[in-house]
């Protein structure tokens, strides 16, 4: 099976980092989480309906619609603010990337463990810079809006293909597929990884720099 890789590449400053990954995340796992099977016999089954919710964000002039599931939300947060503690423990600029990576597991012989076979992968490069002042913060937040805008709109492009998805799974082998851990959603099954890089690319830091000076030059 090949695995699909996706990259998004994001600049923010610093107390934008938790909205533009949840925003980015939880944009992605709308998409790939169905509700809760319900089996009536082996092979037939009814699928639960999906609630969403619009999220409006407090530094960023923008509006995500995630999956009504406070349970999965908390999943996802708790994985972001650990990625945004080692971003800030990395010293002042920094750069990291967070992965989501949706797998199906394959039934291993006793006494080795199931395989896990990745199918997509996103990863999310993100790049803090600091700012001067709070008119640089505001048109900051106004174009790291605008990208976003721009990123969820190559997500859904991107998960619209018909391309590989795992098979709608019979009832005993529904946990090599979706994550059922949750009372009210079914996400594919997934995990969350992060790495941290200690220095910001200059041409990156840059650009932002120059994207802010033009605009207050207007």
């Amino acid at each position: 099976m090949n695995c699909r890789s996706e990259v998004l590449e994001l600049t923010v400053e610093a107390r934008q980092v938790d909205e533009a990954m949840l925003a980015l995340l939880h944009t992605i796992l709308l998409h790939r989480s169905t509700g809760k099977f319900h089996y009536k016999k082996e092979g037939t089954y009814s699928i639960g309906t999906v609630g969403t919710q619009d999220i409006d964000c407090d530094f960023i002039d923008f509006t995500f619609v995630r999956v009504s599931s406070d349970e999965l939300d908390r999943v996802i947060r708790k994985a972001v603010s650990e990625f945004k503690d080692a971003l800030n423990n990395s010293g002042s600029d920094g750069m990291g990337q967070i992965s989501l990576e949706f797998y199906q597991k394959k039934k291993s012989r006793w006494p080795f463990s199931d395989e896990c076979i990745p199918w997509e992968v996103w990863s999310i490069k993100v790049n803090v810079v600091n700012l001067a002042n709070e008119q640089e913060r505001q048109i900051c937040r106004e174009k790291v809006g605008e990208k976003l805008g721009e990123k969820v709109i190559n997500v859904v492009e991107v998960i619209n293909r018909h391309e590989y998805l795992p098979k709608m799974p019979t009832q005993s082998e529904v946990d090599n597929v979706f994550d059922t851990s949750l009372k009210d959603v079914q996400p594919y099954l997934y995990k969350i990884t992060y790495q941290i890089t200690d220095s910001l690319g200059t041409s990156v830091s840059t650009t932002m720099r120059r994207l802010i000076k033009d605009t207050l030059a207007l």
